[in-house]
């Protein structure tokens, strides 16, 4: 699966900050609607990717700190998943014995694949979905 729950989450979670200040966990979860065990898990990811920030006490919560028009969704995968990879004979150092000098038709049309879809989330920022 492309598209795991967390990274719809996150993506949520960047919505929901678009434009309103700081919010609480609670406010984003309940904007959103996003269990809170995802939503903090989540929240520690984007904000060791630079896209937003927290504040701990009683005046805490979360506030987005990144340019959505500079974010577009790959950035938001990386954060949240790493690097994407449709199958596992695209991973780096993945030896395929299928793969014998380049010419495994299969791996070569899935990286295709593969290209296309992170070039169509590349094209997609943030911005566009708030």
């Amino acid at each position: 699966m492309f598209i795991s729950r967390e990274y719809d989450y996150a993506i949520r979670v960047v919505r929901a900050l678009a434009g309103k200040g700081r919010l609480t966990v609670g406010q984003i979860c309940e904007a959103e609607h996003i269990p809170q065990p995802y939503a903090y898990k989540i929240l520690k990811k984007l904000e060791r990717a630079g896209v937003l920030t927290g504040y701990r006490g009683m005046q805490g919560g979360y506030e987005l700190v990144a340019d959505l028009a500079a974010i577009n969704l790959y950035s938001i995968y990386e954060a949240v998943e790493g690097r994407l990879h449709i199958s596992e004979c695209l991973r780096e150092g993945y030896a395929c014995p299928n793969d014998q000098g380049g010419r495994c038709c299969v791996r070569r049309v899935l990286r295709d694949i593969q290209e296309q879809f992170v070039n169509e989330l590349k094209k997609n920022r943030l911005s566009d979905l708030v």
